[in-house]
C-alpha cells in the first residue's frame, strides 16, 4: 500500500496531501522509512524474488550437470 491511499484520522484527508501537521509528520516518516535509499519497498521485494529465482535456477542447473 502506498501513502496515496492512506487517510488521516485527524483531518480525514489523504495523507499524501499533507493537510494537517499529523499528515505531514506521517508523510515524512513514511518517506524516511520508505525503502532502501529511496527505492520503494515493492521494488526491493521484487529484486529479492528475482535473486532467489536466479539462485534456484543455478542450483538446479548445477545438480543436473
Amino acid at each position: 500500500m502506498t501513502r496515496d491511499w492512506l487517510v488521516c484520522a485527524n483531518c480525514a484527508g489523504p495523507v499524501s496531501e499533507g493537510r494537517c501537521p499529523v499528515c505531514r509528520a506521517s508523510r515524512e516518516r513514511m518517506r524516511q522509512e520508505g525503502g532502501w535509499h529511496g527505492v520503494p519497498p515493492t521494488a526491493v521485494w521484487i529484486l529479492v524474488a528475482l535473486l532467489a529465482a536466479v539462485a534456484a535456477v543455478l542450483f538446479l542447473q548445477q545438480r543436473t550437470a
